[in-house]
This record gives C-alpha cells, sequence and structure tokens, in this order.
C-alpha cells in the first residue's frame, strides 16, 4: 500500500490551472515497450470483456455433460469444459467481464469517495485532525476482513465484494489526494484566486482539483491491479460471485477439485488474472513515469 502511495505522489507537481497541458504524454507513454505492450494488454482486456455476449461461442450457462471435463483441444473445445460441461471459452469471456466490473466499480467508487474526503481535509482544516483519523481506522483493517464482515452482514455476493473494496479504498484514496491538495494550497495562484472572492467549491472544482489528477490517475491505475487481486481472492474463499454466475476468481475455486485430472479449469482463469494485475501494475509505473515532471525532457 505504501508503495502505491510514494508512486502516486511522486508525480505530485502543481501547475496552474490555466496552464495547457503539456503534450507528448501519449507518446512518452507509448514510446517505452514494455508500457506499450502494457496498455495493448488492457485496452484488448476491455474490448473483450464488452464483446463478450458477440464473441462467446455459447450461453453463459449452456451446459453439455457429455464433454465435461474436457481438455483443450478435445471435442472441439479449444480452451477444452469445465466440470459442468460448460465451454472455458465462454466462461472467461464472462468472467472477465466480471472481473473488470468488480475492479472498476470498486476503484470508481472508493476513488470518488476517497477525493472527497482527501479535498475537505485539505481546503477545511477545522476538520483535517477528524478526517485523517477516520482514515487510519479504516487502513488498520485488512480488505480481507472488511469482505469477512460484510458477507456475514449482507451474505455472499460480488455486490458485497465492491462494497467491502470500495471501503478499503477509501482512505489510500484519501491520503494520496490529501497530500497532493495541501501542495496544491501553498500555490500562490490559490492565494490570488481566493483574493478575487472565488468559492470554495469553485476554487476546488476549477484549481485544486485539475492539479491532483497526475497522483489520482497513477494511484487509480496501481490500485486497480490489487482490487483485482483481493476481489478474486475473496470470490476464491466464496465471498463473491456465486455459482452459476461466471467470475475469475470463483472459476479458479471452482476447478480446485479437478487440479490433478483437469487443471486447465483453474490454471486458465489464475493465468488471466496474472496477465491482468501484471498489465494494470506496468501501465502504472509507466503512467507515473510519464506524468512526473523530473523526467520529462
Amino acid at each position: 500500500m505504501a508503495d502505491i502511495g510514494a508512486s502516486a505522489a511522486a508525480v505530485v507537481a502543481p501547475v496552474p490551472a490555466s496552464m495547457p497541458k503539456r503534450p507528448g504524454m501519449l507518446r512518452r507513454l507509448v514510446r517505452e515497450p514494455v508500457a506499450a505492450i502494457a496498455l495493448a494488454i488492457v485496452v484488448l482486456l476491455v474490448l473483450v470483456a464488452l464483446l463478450a455476449p458477440w464473441l462467446a461461442p455459447t450461453g453463459p450457462f449452456d451446459n453439455d455433460l457429455s464433454v465435461a471435463l474436457s481438455v483443450p483441444g478435445t471435442e472441439g473445445l479449444m480452451l477444452g469444459a469445465d466440470g459442468q460441461g460448460r465451454n472455458m471459452i465462454t466462461r472467461l469471456l464472462y468472467g472477465l467481464r466480471a472481473t473488470l466490473m468488480m475492479g472498476v466499480a470498486s476503484v470508481l467508487l472508493g476513488g470518488v469517495v476517497g477525493a472527497l474526503v482527501g479535498f475537505a481535509a485539505a481546503f477545511y482544516r477545522r476538520i483535517d485532525g477528524l478526517l485523517m483519523r477516520l482514515m487510519d481506522m479504516l487502513l488498520s483493517f485488512p480488505a480481507i476482513l472488511f469482505g469477512l464482515a460484510i458477507a456475514a452482514i449482507l451474505g455472499p455476493g460480488i455486490s458485497t465484494i465492491i462494497l467491502a473494496l470500495s471501503v478499503a479504498t477509501v482512505p489510500l484514496m484519501a491520503r494520496i489526494v490529501r497530500g497532493s491538495a495541501m501542495v496544491v494550497m501553498r500555490q500562490d495562484y490559490i492565494e490570488a484566486a481566493r483574493a478575487t472572492g472565488m468559492s470554495d467549491a469553485r476554487l476546488i472544482l476549477r484549481h485544486l482539483a485539475p492539479n491532483c489528477l497526475s497522483p489520482l490517475f497513477v494511484f487509480a491505475t496501481l490500485r486497480f491491479g490489487q482490487v483485482i487481486l483481493l476481489g478474486s481472492a475473496l470470490s476464491f474463499l466464496g465471498l463473491g460471485a456465486q455459482a452459476p454466475m461466471a467470475e475469475l476468481g470463483a472459476m479458479a475455486s471452482e476447478g480446485r477439485d479437478f487440479l490433478f485430472f483437469a487443471p486447465h479449469i483453474a490454471v486458465i482463469p489464475c493465468l488471466l488474472i496474472f496477465t491482468i494485475v501484471l498489465a494494470f501494475n506496468l501501465l502504472g509505473d509507466a503512467l507515473r513515469d510519464a506524468l512526473d515532471p523530473r523526467l520529462r525532457v
């Protein structure tokens, strides 16, 4: 967690909001081969997830018990079939869709709430101590415990995982945004804007928020990989997506019983999770380097 905070904080370089954006950020991002490959993988995964209903050869719940546990390449099944005789390609497409949706919802919800808390703490110093102590309290609870607690109250399900991961993301985002916003608040143009009588809401939206976007984007990208990993782990434990819904962590859990004679049922979803997390981590590192003003030439 601390590594993500340090990576995001490294790109804090406040500039006046009226200054035009420096061109070439995307060019700098794709100029590195590793970053370009990671970006291509991310784009491909998102497109495949969005087009899953059109790319899937069968329905997500269609099964044929006569081909159950078929290994890849047999019975006309490129990636084989699971224990219920469902096409693994179809299950992976819909599982990828559910996993990415879980990650996007968790990072978006937790990020928005955390950003609001961070801006409030930096702008209204009277409540800074109270908000940050509350965030410290939330940071002391691992996301796994949040998932267990919320599942005990609401019951298992993908919405439970999203809620748990969103709550776990809030304090991390709040600390990143607060640190960035406090740097921006010390700039002369903030004092000039206040002297003109600009309202607090307009000051935050026009000057404070735009100058905190770089570390926010870096954090969100790096956090996404962690959220996918944590969400898949919770689903693997039975707290997330419930059968017959396809989700990569749940699919890996279902494949545990067949590891010795049909390992592809568990191995392929795990490899896809690995690919997602690696691609987003590499992309986050590349974004940090592209947005770091100390690396601009």
